[in-house]
């Protein structure tokens, strides 16, 4: 492994020659930057501001910039000369217990290699003083242009270092617990005990990022010309209602996905949920329907009724016009025979 730093551990008096190397490694997938319309790369290019030119990265320095604009050269000669002992020194301050090393402070990690033949006995003998003490050293060093502070321990046959953050790095939870007042009662705690039991523990060699190999599997099948892989459907979610229940299904599906027995809960009561309006008893329902047969089956009746009427009044209406005739006629008659009768008188006469 390539070392990114080299300068020694000062142990007292003991002086242990070192290299830093970087202990982890990123698998992140990385992307460049495309011109969506053409595919073409999208580059950041270096360039000076006065020459109006891009430059190499072997003519690039560091510059401080003043208050009033103007610029500072600052050389790694200039660095190397800093009046600190940690400038090529990682220096231990004090040796704790591991629990005293809050983890939010915990940053990158490195392994310290022995620098050469001469440094491989004091390497072993700090390392071993940290086995058997059970503790960790702290310690101060200079990097990428700033002090740190960092945590010796022990990691196999290799000391590793831990970068830690200043304690004044690391932000207080204010305003992060929620505000409302909430009681937790005892036997919700003891599922949620159960829950953690029944999931147990995991070797973490076993966990591996599933993200990552999702995005190769995309990858693939767009360089083969294939469809990527559909998503697949997410679990419908909502709202937990009875936190109770939601810890004892959890607990239950734990035991099954382990091939155990359903765990054995015990129910508290539930509030009642908002319900529906109440059904219906069954006689009701079907007086309802008798009811409304009776009805459809008296809208015949009723039409027939209703036409029975119209007819009695048209017959009504037809006989009042015969009649009103037949009077017509009669008076005519009644009308015409005076005067014949009157004609016959005077040709006798």
């Amino acid at each position: 492994m390539r070392s990114i730093w080299n300068g020694a551990i000062s142990f007292g008096l003991v002086s242990i020659p070192i290299k830093l190397v970087n202990a982890t490694e990123s698998h992140s997938i990385s992307f460049r930057q495309i011109h969506t319309e053409d595919g073409g790369r999208i580059r950041y290019r270096k360039v000076c501001e006065l020459e109006d030119r891009e430059v190499s990265q072997a003519e690039i320095g560091k510059g401080y910039e003043d208050a009033d604009g103007s610029i500072i050269p600052i050389t790694d000669e200039d660095l190397s000369h800093l009046p600190l002992p940690t400038a090529r020194t990682i220096e231990i301050v004090a040796f704790v217990p591991a629990d005293r090393i809050d983890p939010l402070q915990m940053d990158a990690a490195y392994y310290l290699a022995a620098g050469g033949a001469p440094a491989a006995k004091p390497y072993t003998l700090l390392r071993e003083a940290l086995k058997r003490s059970n503790k960790v050293a702290i310690a101060k060093y200079a990097l990428r242009g700033r002090e740190r502070l960092g945590m010796l321990r022990v990691v196999g046959d290799a000391i590793a270092m831990h970068g830690l953050l200043w304690p004044d790095e690391v932000r207080a939870p204010e305003g992060v617990a929620p505000d409302a007042s909430v009681t937790v009662r005892d036997k919700e705690l003891d599922l949620a005990d159960a829950l953690m039991d029944t999931l147990g523990e995991v070797d973490l060699d076993d966990l591996h990022d599933e993200y990552r190999e999702a995005v190769e599997e995309v990858i693939a099948a767009k360089a083969a010309g294939e469809a990527p892989p559909e998503a697949p459907e997410p679990a419908a979610g909502g709202k937990v209602l009875d936190l109770m229940a939601a810890l004892e299904n959890s607990v239950r599906a734990a035991k099954e996905s382990r091939g155990e027995a359903p765990a054995e809960v015990t129910h508290l009561p539930r509030r009642e949920a908002a319900r529906g309006r109440p059904k219906e008893p069954a006689g009701k329902k079907s007086t309802a329907k008798k009811t409304a047969a009776s009805k459809k089956a008296a809208e015949p009746k009723k039409t027939t009724a209703a036409a029975k009427k119209t007819t009695a009044a048209a017959k009504k209406t037809s006989a009042t016009k015969s009649t009103a005739k037949s009077a017509t006629k009669s008076t005519a008659s009644a009308k015409k025979t005076p005067a014949k009768k009157t004609a016959a008188r005077k040709r006798t006469a």
